[in-house]
């Protein structure tokens, strides 16, 4: 744990806390501040531990925070555009709430890959066109959403879309983004349920992505979804150790032989583990165990797909896309809830 500190290894991150004994501060293993000499540190498992033994909260890398916890101005703009999809927020009008522009801009760019001002196109893209496919008129739908004329609005929807909006069919699958104590998770909703549920820093995101949009012949943008708020209720439930079984509905397409295994997967018991051969022979493919592994990677709605759940014949963590720390984590919360 000290090497990692050192290291400011991110790995680490929710697995310790480090306290130091000359100052009376608990830090994140990835604090920036000066790296204290291993005879003045203790570490601690939790926030709760480091302060229950007399240590306050290192004011540089906030350790009492969630993960990745968006900041407060930052809602209050994101929840303005979704009351006002309408709205044009410019840098005068941040400046007027005495907000910097381009920490607003480096912020978006960070956590919802686009800058801010993509961000409020998106959203009114994602006004209009559920406003068409509600039956309105797309020149109703366009002014509603703020475009001062037709022809903006359609270089702009065919561009985002791809087709002009008399003739678009794609569905809309909404994105947002939800912190939890393990870091900060994207979502994705159709009418129909999650279809996407993963942690913003895996590899594999932007594929997940791309699958998504092919399979279900979908544009994803930002916005509400009547999915969301259970999802996060249910989440915070989860990680206070509140709930085992989730409700939310869930929308996963896949080929027919993913679609059996992430089914499986749904039915391993809370608290409980099995193997990748375990899988394969439940699914009566005893012989697929390496395409049942694939299938498991290939899961795009982590925690409620609990594909954590499954280890190593001999006992070992193997294979996680949100990292062996996160799978580590989840199954050590787990059990302690069980017991």
């Amino acid at each position: 744990m000290y090497n990692a500190l050192l290291r400011k290894d991110s790995s680490f991150e929710g697995i310790f806390f480090v306290a130091v004994k000359t100052t009376g501060i608990f830090c994140r293993p990835t604090c920036t501040a000066r790296k204290p000499k291993p005879e003045n540190v203790e570490f601690f498992n939790t926030c709760r531990e480091a302060i229950v033994n007399g240590y306050r909260a290192c004011k540089v890398c906030s350790p009492l925070e969630k993960l990745g916890e968006t900041p407060q101005y930052i809602k209050k703009l994101i929840d303005e555009i979704g009351l006002n999809p309408a709205l044009k927020l410019k840098d005068y009008d941040l400046r007027s709430r005495n907000l910097e522009p381009n920490k607003i801009r480096r912020w978006f760019k960070k956590n919802h890959n686009m800058t801010f001002q993509a961000y409020q196109r998106m959203s009114r893209l994602n006004n209009a066109f559920n406003k068409i496919q509600s039956g309105e008129k797309v020149t109703n739908a366009a002014f509603d959403s703020g475009y001062e004329s037709l022809s903006g609005f359609n270089d702009s929807f065919k561009s985002a879309i791809g087709d002009s909006p008399t003739k678009a069919k794609k569905q809309i699958t909404n994105i947002t983004r939800i912190e939890t104590p393990l870091g900060p998770m994207y979502a994705c909703a159709t009418e129909k349920g999650i279809c996407l549920l993963d942690f913003t820093d895996r590899r594999m995101l932007e594929t997940e992505l791309k699958e998504l949009t092919r399979y279900m012949d979908a544009v994803i943008l930002p916005g509400e979804n009547i999915h969301f708020n259970l999802l996060k209720k249910e989440l915070g439930e989860y990680f206070e150790g509140k709930l085992k079984n989730f409700t939310v509905p869930i929308h996963s397409p896949g080929t027919e032989f993913q679609v059996k295994v992430w089914d499986r997967l749904r039915q391993i018991p809370y608290g409980k583990t099995v193997s990748y051969k375990y899988q394969a022979m439940a699914i009566k493919r005893p012989e697929a165990v390496r395409a049942v592994a694939n299938a498991n990677g290939h899961n795009r709605i982590s925690i409620l797909i609990p594909c954590h759940r499954v280890i190593g014949e001999d006992g070992n963590l193997t294979g996680y896309g949100g990292g062996l720390w996160r799978k580590k984590w989840l199954l050590e919360h787990e059990q302690r809830i069980k017991n």
